[in-house]
């Protein structure tokens, strides 16, 4: 059985749960009813330890009963929702870890003077507490993740809005711990055929549409550039479609995301060394799917398609070799110059289904370039587009769940670079700007009038060790996002 987090409400803290108290910049936030004596205590401990309250902190001070959890904010002036959603999972896997605990409770701090509404805050605080304590555990005959009640204590957080707040969060919640468990299946378990048998039976539950494109299909569709990947492996590779009907009278948002479920980087071998984390590389596609599921889940009333290509990433004897020329469904010819550049050859093709959906904006989400934790770490996910309207709702989604997007230029010099010497495109670049090259070349096969952006989450879609704030494996950075853009875009309104 899965570790769960239950959500539940009380006028004042339960006796026998622990507590939870946020520190910021070396000030205990506690309720105004704390009793003096155990304030003392706290502040004399977190000074015997330097316990400042820094983001991503946290701390279970000894010989306290009930036991307490001080829980880092950081520093007043960098307060943003990205820190604040962190350190609630800082607490989550704190709490997952703690086999002693079974509950704990958290009331609304005195003077404080927080820039968002406590619905915000508590919403925020759920996703942060549901994503920490999770922990991908199905292979192991141990497991270490412990189920754990939250109790949140007090008249600040009793409201309507609170409670539909964190409820929403729930229903997220749930939905990622179905995909995150999917993402973090290895290759053996989880090929292109196994990803589109997964998506149909969620499609199913949720009462959403399912089309998938076996390889026959996409041969006929002409779809050159996402086959010319899959050759190389006996697991053929195919198209998957999930659609939300939303309303009527509205454009659709589409989101296409790579599900490569093992890239080897084909001929184009990649080094050995961390290679195993190439079973990440079906993370976009899963955040496509992710997204669907939630816009049908949180009942959205726009329109909500997912387009993921599906292949495994070969050397096989039959594999695409550097040099070959495919064409795209949209006519497009492509030199292929290095194999490992596979993800945005299956991206075009699906591109090209995209526009057939004459929708109101087309967003990819891939693990596309290394270059991008070169340029931006794993701190956030680069962003770029064709339309400044996009891209703003998309970094403003992003404030509001607690995920940093970055943009990136897409200027019309970049497309120089792809020009190829023997066909219409070539597949990289010519070493420098690699996340650019990567959203120039897509840009190709985005459709004209339509907005579009690419998300590179290649440094925030997987944790390869324990964190504070969270456990080795898939991540699914920007399923959040997307589901709040599908919530709150103007596009076509």
């Amino acid at each position: 059985m899965k570790a769960a987090v239950v959500f539940r409400w009380a006028r004042r803290p339960a006796r026998a749960a622990a507590r939870l108290l946020l520190v910021q910049e070396g000030r205990l936030l506690a309720p105004p009813d704390w009793p003096a004596a155990e304030r003392r205590a706290l502040e004399n401990w977190m000074k015997a330890a330097r316990f400042v309250g820094a983001a991503g902190t946290a701390a279970w001070p000894p010989g306290l009963a009930p036991a307490t959890l001080l829980v880092g904010i950081g520093k007043k002036n960098e307060f943003d929702s990205a820190r604040w959603r962190r350190a609630w999972a800082v607490a989550g896997r704190a709490m997952a870890k703690e086999r002693a605990m079974a509950a704990i409770s958290f009331a609304w701090p005195e003077r404080t003077d927080f820039p968002l509404a406590p619905a915000a805050l508590a919403e925020l605080a759920a996703d942060g507490l549901l994503a920490g304590a999770y922990a991908f555990e199905d292979f192991k005959a141990r497991k270490t993740a412990r189920s754990f009640a939250v109790e949140f204590a007090g008249s600040e957080l009793a409201g309507a809005a609170v409670r539909a707040a964190v409820r929403r969060a729930e229903i997220a919640g749930a939905t990622l711990r179905e995909l995150r468990d999917l993402a973090n299946r290895p290759a053996n378990e989880l090929g292109p055929q196994e990803l589109a048998a997964q998506a149909r039976k969620l499609a199913r539950r949720a009462g959403l549409s399912c089309r998938v494109w076996d390889a026959a299909a996409l041969a006929r569709e002409k779809c050159g550039a996402l086959l010319a990947v899959a050759r190389g492996s006996r697991r053929p590779g195919c198209l998957i479609r999930v659609a939300h009907a939303g309303r009527r009278g509205r454009k659709p948002l589409v989101v296409v995301g790579k599900a490569v479920t093992f890239d080897s980087g084909g001929i184009s071998l990649k080094p050995g060394k961390n290679m195993e984390w190439m079973k990440y590389d079906k993370s976009g596609g899963l955040v496509a799917l992710a997204t669907v599921l939630l816009a049908a889940r949180l009942k959205l009333p726009r329109p909500v398609v997912a387009y993921v290509p599906a292949v495994e990433n070969m050397p096989g004897g039959n594999a695409t070799r550097p040099g070959d020329v495919v064409t795209a469904r949209n006519g497009k010819t492509i030199e292929i110059l290095n194999t490992d550049a596979e993800g945005r050859l299956i991206l075009a093709d699906a591109l090209s289904f995209a526009a057939d959906e004459k929708p109101a904006a087309i967003v990819d989400v891939a693990t596309l370039t290394g270059a991008v934790i070169v340029a931006l770490g794993h701190e956030a996910t680069a962003v770029l587009g064709t339309d400044d309207r996009l891209t703003t709702e998309l970094m403003l989604a992003g404030e509001a769940v607690g995920e940093r997007l970055w943009p990136l230029p897409l200027w019309p010099e970049y497309d120089e670079m792809l020009q190829g010497q023997f066909a219409d495109l070539k597949n990289v670049g010519d070493g420098s700007a690699g996340t650019i090259a990567g959203g120039a070349f897509l840009k190709q096969f985005a459709p004209a009038g339509v907005p579009w952006a690419h998300l590179d989450v290649a440094g925030t879609a997987w944790l390869e060790t324990e964190q504070a704030h969270g456990a080795p494996g898939a991540t699914l950075a920007c399923a959040r996002l997307l589901a709040e853009w599908a919530a709150r875009s103007r596009l076509d309104a």
